[in-house]
């Protein structure tokens, strides 16, 4: 039910591709998301695309971390959705955060300029934040505003090295069953291994699976109350 689009749940799109065939679909929030064909997929829930992310990513991982200065990683930047929340938060919370977003298939500049987001999130600085996020440029790091720093990385995250120790980790792929590659005990090792002691990873992906690869590898994980569309959530955390 999410982003980041690899070969195996496209039928081996071509590695030169840089866009997936994507439609837009209103979700019950009023919100906008994006719908795969291909591989019969949205990159948020059909439920509400905001209400979604601001409950796995903000309140139930960003919210908790009461660090001065915070290093998030991002597995599947999609929409921007993400960010553009996270953003707003950093500067409510007086929070500095440096945000590092893998994606191998980025939406077209055109099109994410359609999305709705900045109309529905409420925050002075939306439309500019998120037209900010959306125009920088890819593989350098660039400071969107006083408290997020944000640097676009396009690649394959099962080919990914992380190269930094992070305290928050929203884990926002395309669903297991579409794929599969990205939601294994090696992955989950890497990001892991990556972490702070104390890091946070939330995923709106609560199969059984799921949990017993994070819990394999290390994580302490729990289940939670989803949001609206959604019975349950996974939190880990790194102890």
């Amino acid at each position: 039910m999410h982003k980041s689009v690899s070969d195996s749940s496209v039928n081996h799109v071509s590695l030169q591709q840089k866009t997936v065939e994507t439609e837009f679909k209103i979700t019950s929030d009023g919100s906008l998301t994006l719908y795969v064909p291909e591989i019969d997929e949205t990159y948020h829930s059909t439920h509400g695309a905001i209400q979604e992310s601001a409950f796995i990513f903000i309140d139930k991982a960003f919210r908790l971390c009461t660090k001065n200065e915070i290093k998030i990683l991002e597995i599947g930047f999609g929409t921007g959705l993400n960010s553009l929340l996270t953003a707003a938060e950093a500067e409510k919370s007086e929070q500095k955060v440096t945000y590092i977003s893998l994606e191998k298939f980025p939406v077209a500049h055109e099109k994410a300029q359609q999305l709705n987001y900045y109309q529905q999130v409420k925050w002075n600085h939306a439309t500019e934040v998120f037209q900010s996020i959306h125009r920088s440029p890819w593989e350098k790091e660039v400071e969107i505003t006083s408290h997020f720093r944000l640097k676009k990385v396009q690649c394959d995250f099962t080919t990914y090295l992380p190269d930094s120790m992070f305290d928050l980790v929203y884990f926002d792929a395309f669903s297991p069953e579409k794929q599969p590659e990205m939601w294994t005990e090696q992955q989950f090792q890497k990001i892991y291994n990556a972490c702070n002691s104390g890091a946070i990873l939330t995923t709106y992906c609560a199969k059984g699976k799921v949990r017993r690869a994070l819990q394999t590898v290390g994580f302490e994980v729990e289940r939670l109350a989803g949001p609206p569309g959604k019975r349950e959530i996974l939190r880990a955390v790194k102890n």
